[in-house]
């Protein structure tokens, strides 16, 4: 057994501890997985560590030694005892008990890069796998001032967050994550790589934030919209998907498809997030008028 594997069964004996499938725990007990997120990550002195759902500290035990600060966010009860005996006395390490998705993110970075000097904020975790998606938006959607998120996701869910829009794996979430950031796999992760062994293997992913969207959009919000509508019922064009979601009627939306040189009979998994920038911005005119 490697080190990890051994340290992380002890504490959980000593501990009484059992996974909670309810938080989608699996305790990574592989030191190599940990060495690579840690190095593709680029974690040094001069960053600011956001951990989500840090466990028994597995991950945060390696930041620890290589980052300036880091901040842990842990919703278990039964995890905040062991972390704080494994890590309180060290000064570069902060917890805070709550979900994340309550977290104020943005006051958190504002507030700790005023007591500390630091010059990148980064995401580095072992997400939850039951609220992967939500995690993952929240600290998109919120513009928080951090330069790159590396996570342990679901390898399917990967698939779809790394996909370029129009590929196979495409999905709603591929399209934001494609607009704010650019994403890579780092490494598949077999689930073996767990206790206990979770039903599917799993992936290390990056998503490297761009400076600004991808494509320039005048209502991202109408941009989103047009996007998840058009996912809502994949199997339907895109014409008669947005004509069921009530966003514009079907005869119109022909007109613009034709206007920017697409089929009327494409369907949203096929467009490309700059065929998509293009249409929103006909419809916002459209609707305008």
């Amino acid at each position: 057994m490697g080190n990890l594997e051994e340290e992380t069964k002890r504490i959980l004996k000593e501990n009484k501890l059992y996974a909670n499938k309810k938080l989608g725990q699996n305790f990574l007990i592989k030191d190599e997985i940990i060495e690579k997120i840690i190095c593709e990550a680029t974690v040094n002195q001069s960053d600011l560590i956001i951990e989500i759902g840090p466990g028994i500290g597995a991950l945060t035990k390696a930041l620890l030694e290589k980052a300036g600060r880091v901040v842990c966010i842990e919703l278990d009860d039964n995890m905040i005892p062991i972390l704080m005996n494994r890590f309180g006395t060290n000064q570069k390490f902060e917890l805070i008990h709550q979900d994340v998705l309550k977290v104020n993110l943005k006051n958190l970075i504002i507030d700790q890069k005023k007591n500390y000097k630091f010059n990148n904020v980064k995401v580095v975790a072992n997400l939850p796998y039951y609220i992967t998606t939500p995690i993952i938006m929240k600290l998109l959607e919120e513009k928080l001032e951090i330069q790159s998120i590396t996570v342990m996701v679901q390898k399917e869910v990967a698939q779809r967050l790394t996909a370029k829009p129009g590929d196979e794996y495409t999905g709603t979430i591929t399209y934001a994550i494609y607009y704010y950031t650019q994403p890579r796999v780092i490494v598949h992760v077999q689930k073996e790589s767990f206790i206990p062994s979770p039903e599917v293997d799993s992936a290390v992913i990056q998503l490297n934030l761009l400076e600004k969207p991808r494509v320039k959009v005048t209502n991202e919000l109408l941009f989103f919209k047009v996007i998840k509508s058009a996912f809502m019922q994949k199997r339907k064009t895109l014409v008669n998907a947005l004509d069921s979601s009530k966003l514009i009627e079907k005869q119109k939306l022909q007109g613009l498809l034709n206007k920017i040189g697409l089929d009327e009979k494409i369907r949203g998994e096929k467009m490309t997030i700059e065929d998509f920038a293009k249409l929103v911005e006909l419809i916002d005119e459209n609707v305008k008028k």
